[in-house]
């Protein structure tokens, strides 16, 4: 059997289901440590989920997502979670087609990994 370290490595940002504590455990078999933070020039909206193990582990059909907007007045509120890389591996596995994971910059200054609307244009 494979042995994970859980020395996190990685800076995930979530503002959605990576939050849940049932996600978190089904995704990465433990519950994650983080802190709050805001996502600054992004605004949320909702896309329909059409892939049942993801329905069914986060107990929903519509989860939030993110959309860059530039604009100073939108800001998304969230959490940073500490994570391995295999964790992030694992978050993009449970992460449908709809999302692209992408470096962000968060209020604090911190620089993270957050999961945009795929059709957004990289920054």
């Amino acid at each position: 059997m494979e042995s994970r370290s859980t020395d996190a490595t990685e800076v995930l940002f979530s503002y959605g289901t990576l939050q849940q504590p049932e996600v978190q455990m089904a995704t990465f078999g433990r519950l994650l440590s983080g802190r709050q933070d805001s996502l600054p020039g992004y605004r949320l909206s909702a896309v329909a989920i059409a892939d049942p193990a993801v329905v069914a582990t986060s107990g929903k059909t519509h989860h939030p997502i993110v959309s860059r907007t530039g604009s100073p007045d939108d800001q998304v509120a969230g959490a940073v979670l500490a994570v391995t890389a295999d964790e992030l591996r694992d978050s993009d596995r449970y992460e449908v087609a709809a999302y692209r994971r992408q470096s962000v910059a968060l209020a604090s200054g911190t620089v993270a990994w957050a999961y945009v609307d795929a059709r957004d244009t990289p920054t």
